[in-house]
């Protein structure tokens, strides 16, 4: 098949802890390729040229290839924070990205780890600047938790959807950052 002849990729959006995210899946694969807490045509910028090309259309309410997505993700805002751990994700990057990306999934909720433990654990130990970028190229958040990831510290750090939506999902789960009174002063 080429991308043309591929179907359209399916969007949903759900609301969790922190706002709404969308989510944007491949209908061939089920996985999810992109999602986070932006508009629409913010998270499916994420996507390449060709994945673009392809175009998206509303899934319905949980059916099509979102269904998994947008199930986890009401568990989750329901409480069941486990519930995001099975979601099928693809997004493309090199040998470490993928690494990286696989060891976050490994960050169980209400817990968190810091980029020199994630860079650690992804077989790189030097590489915390890396591991740093792992979580910022994160284009399926939060099926990949990198909100779990603080500084050394134990202060959040950055996230690409601001620090009160990372500090909602932590406390959602039940962790706690150092620096958590601070952010809503």
């Amino acid at each position: 098949m080429t991308v043309d002849t591929l179907p359209p990729y399916e969007t949903a959006e759900v609301a969790l802890p922190g706002g709404s995210v969308v989510v944007v899946a491949d209908p061939v694969t089920g996985a999810v390729v992109a999602s986070g807490w932006k508009s629409l045509d913010a998270t499916f910028a994420f996507l390449t040229e060709a994945e673009q090309a392809r175009g998206h259309h509303p899934a319905p309410r949980g059916g099509g290839a979102t269904k998994a997505a947008v199930d986890a993700l009401e568990r989750y805002a329901g409480g069941d924070v486990d519930a995001l751990d099975d979601v099928l994700v693809s997004q493309p990057g090199g040998p470490f990205l993928q690494r990286a990306w696989d060891e976050l999934r490994g960050v169980k909720a209400g817990e968190t780890d810091s980029y020199a433990g994630l860079a650690e654990r992804a077989g790189s130990p030097a590489a915390v600047r890396a591991a740093g970028q792992a979580c910022a190229r994160n284009k399926v958040a939060p099926f990949v938790p990198c909100h779990r990831i603080l500084r050394t510290d134990g202060t959040l750090g950055g996230y690409a959807y601001g620090l009160r939506v990372k500090a909602a999902l932590l406390a959602h789960e039940g962790a706690r950052p150092a620096d958590e009174g601070t952010l809503f002063d």
